[in-house]
């Protein structure tokens, strides 16, 4: 897991846990150049104080899920998050964007995961 390795630095403003596969198992399946801007992209929310929108959007009418917005050429990938105490990103699945709308699919699938991120901390 090469990102793990990546994101250690000294000069975090958050702290980023991948939960579970759900990043490992989409990342795996990415192109080189794909996972090159991931990475930047996951190093962005990682290190600025303010995030800019066009890398991580708040999700309207979710439970609090934010999503990872990454562009390389004309494809379009999001990856789910959102935040736990202390200024915690907790990383859930992500997905290959086809049409304008984030399917509500993919939503549920991020619902589910936070639900089962806090049932784990019991």
């Amino acid at each position: 897991m090469d990102y793990f390795l990546y994101f250690y630095s000294m000069k975090n403003k958050r702290e980023l846990y991948f939960f579970k596969t759900y990043f490992e198992e989409f990342y795996d399946n990415q192109t080189d150049k794909v996972k090159n801007k991931i990475l930047w992209t996951l190093r962005v929310i990682r290190e600025l104080d303010q995030i800019p929108e066009v890398y991580l959007k708040y999700i309207k009418n979710s439970s609090g899920l934010y999503e990872i917005r990454v562009q390389v050429g004309n494809n379009i990938f999001r990856v789910f998050c959102f935040f736990d105490v202390d200024n915690i990103v907790v990383i859930g699945h992500g997905f290959q964007k086809k049409s304008q709308k984030t399917p509500k699919q993919q939503i549920e699938k991020a619902e589910q995961i936070k639900r089962e991120y806090y049932e784990s901390k019991e």
